[in-house]
């Protein structure tokens, strides 16, 4: 079942340092709503690019998947935001710096809010907003999730007021429990942890249920994570029952690790 779903915060240019050496689009919000879009969801993006050559290819190559971007603003004299990338022989990636350029300061304005209030879900990325998107958007009735690991301020991943909360950790699977309970305790209806190639867990009031990832050749590991949530918010979405939401999250992790970058587009 197709289902009307936007993103909404940050988005990138992925330069990756050689031997690599490539640029591509990304960003957690972007890399949900491609793979979104990818899955046969309706997805609209709503964020940020600055008045340049590579604002000006975050909407190009968005616009030629077919994500609506009616909501995308280009700032004036701004800069779209860059993250400088190394990647390890295991595939594992390493941001050596991060410039939020016009990212950081955006935040839905009214026309946009009323706007995402049409939606059956919005999923949020990095989004420096201090937690009024996602307030005004539950105080309508309307589901919520985030990424709570992409954003270090703590007044930007409060749990509070999200239908599910997505959040990373590497350690044991004790400790990816004990974060999901905080998750929960805080608010969240539903956490879900991922865990790499230790697989994932999910807790929804007093059920726990664990994912396994996919055993697969890894050349880069960057958007694997927004590839997993992309795919479990569509089934999640489709009624799925939660271990299957977490193995179409694993599927489409897996697929994402074989390639450069969060979606195919070059």
């Amino acid at each position: 079942m197709t289902v009307r779903i936007a993103t909404v915060g940050d988005n990138c240019i992925d330069r990756y340092l050689p031997p690599v050496d490539r640029q591509l689009v990304g960003g957690n919000a972007v890399n949900v709503a491609v793979n979104l879009r990818r899955l046969g969801h309706d997805a609209a993006y709503f964020g940020a690019v600055g008045d340049d050559a590579e604002g000006r290819r975050v909407r190009a190559v968005l616009a030629k998947i077919g994500v609506d971007i009616a909501a995308l603003k280009t700032v004036s004299s701004g800069r779209t935001s860059l993250t400088t990338i190394a990647t390890g022989p295991d595939g594992e990636r390493h941001f050596m710096a991060e410039d939020f350029g016009v990212c950081r300061g955006y935040r839905p304005d009214a026309i946009d809010l009323a706007r995402l209030k049409t939606m059956r879900h919005v999923h949020i990325g990095w989004l420096d907003d201090g937690g009024s998107t996602k307030r005004a958007l539950a105080d309508e009735g309307i589901s919520v999730s985030q990424d709570l690991s992409v954003n270090a301020a703590p007044e930007n991943i409060s749990p509070d007021a999200l239908s599910i909360a997505f959040a990373s950790c590497d350690g044991s699977a004790a400790e990816g429990m004990r974060l999901a309970r905080q998750i929960c305790r805080k608010g969240a209806r539903l956490a879900v942890i991922l865990r790499g190639a230790q697989g994932s867990l999910a807790l929804a009031g007093d059920d726990i249920v664990s994912g396994e990832a996919l055993p697969v050749a890894v050349s880069d590991t960057t958007g694997a994570g927004d590839s997993f949530i992309a795919g479990f918010l569509s089934a999640h979405l489709n009624d799925l029952p939660i271990t299957q939401c977490l193995a179409r999250g694993h599927r489409e992790a897996a697929r994402t690790c074989q390639f450069f970058g969060g979606f195919i587009q070059d």
